[in-house]
């Protein structure tokens, strides 16, 4: 076996790994802050996507003004989401918001294809095609500014949650009429989990568009997000950081060596299977919170 191949895939995978964790990171952010499992996060990053070309080539605003001129939109349409779809199923049974969140991933790429159309569109970031070099490995500039992005927001996300507001929504999501008991505004806590995730996810969308350009099938990036929340844990964000990096370079090694003898598809079996495996085996994943119930 070639060694410096099987490291420049497997380094390469899990850089990829780590911009599937920004993903991932607007799923825990929401479940950490509310205990609602999120099923739009993949709308999220195209519509994201969708916004900041729509800032750039619509309007003609610089792409490093279009990007903050699109988070603040998509935290708008995040705080949209909870007050309109959302806040009025609080205390339901949450398979019903569950269903909610589904239904806004079919409506939110509904609403894109209808608006933008279904071609793929270039986002152009000003990154260099050209690789880096590491010794004799070769690796993607994008993932390796994606994955310091990644890193970036992690940090600033575990200070937050050690913050006076972080911990008013993890109270919120260990119980919301507790937390209504002593005063604390469940629906302004859920609407800025909301607001996080969306910001977040148009972070995603733009590194991720950069990719592969900025069409419906970023919103197929929500299978890789759930998966690695699932595997790191639903509530937590060290989980989804150190899952992004294992699911991306086994995803990456297999697809290096299964695809030339399956010819392709290798990548969505390897998710499919770190997925079904880890609600088998470990259903509160790596380093989520076991919650025991007692009777």
């Amino acid at each position: 076996m070639d060694l410096n191949y099987f490291l420049e895939l497997a380094i390469n995978g899990a850089l990829a790994g780590l911009m599937y964790s920004l993903v991932a990171m607007g799923i825990v952010l929401i479940y950490k802050s509310s205990s609602v499992p999120n099923l739009a996060q993949g709308a999220l990053v195209m519509l994201g996507a969708y916004v900041v070309l729509a800032f750039s080539s619509g309007i003609g605003v610089s792409i490093w003004l279009a990007i903050p001129l699109a988070m603040l939109t998509m935290g708008a349409v995040g705080m949209g989401v909870e007050r309109f779809a959302l806040r009025r199923l609080a205390g339901r049974p949450i398979v019903m918001i569950l269903m909610m969140t589904l239904g806004l991933e079919i409506f939110l790429s509904a609403i894109a294809m209808t608006v933008w159309g279904g071609t793929a569109r270039p986002l152009r970031l000003g990154i260099s095609d050209d690789p880096l070099f590491l010794g004799p490995l070769l690796l993607n500039r994008t993932y390796v500014i994606g994955a310091v992005v990644a890193l970036v927001l992690f940090a600033v996300f575990v200070a937050f949650f050690r913050s006076r507001s972080g911990v008013v929504l993890r109270a919120i999501a260990d119980d919301y009429t507790a937390s209504w008991s002593v005063g604390i505004s469940v629906e302004r806590g859920v609407a800025l989990s909301w607001a996080m995730a969306s910001m977040v996810a148009t972070i995603a969308g733009v590194l991720w568009g950069s990719i592969q350009g900025v069409d419906q099938s970023l919103a197929m990036l929500l299978l890789k997000g759930i998966t690695v929340a699932v595997l790191g844990g639903m509530d937590s964000l060290g989980g989804a950081i150190l899952a992004g990096i294992l699911l991306g370079a086994i995803e990456s090694v297999a697809a290096g060596y299964l695809d030339p003898l399956l010819g392709g598809g290798s990548r969505e079996l390897v998710v499919a299977v770190v997925l079904i495996l880890t609600i088998m085996i470990r259903p509160h994943g790596l380093f989520g919170r076991h919650d025991i119930e007692r009777l």
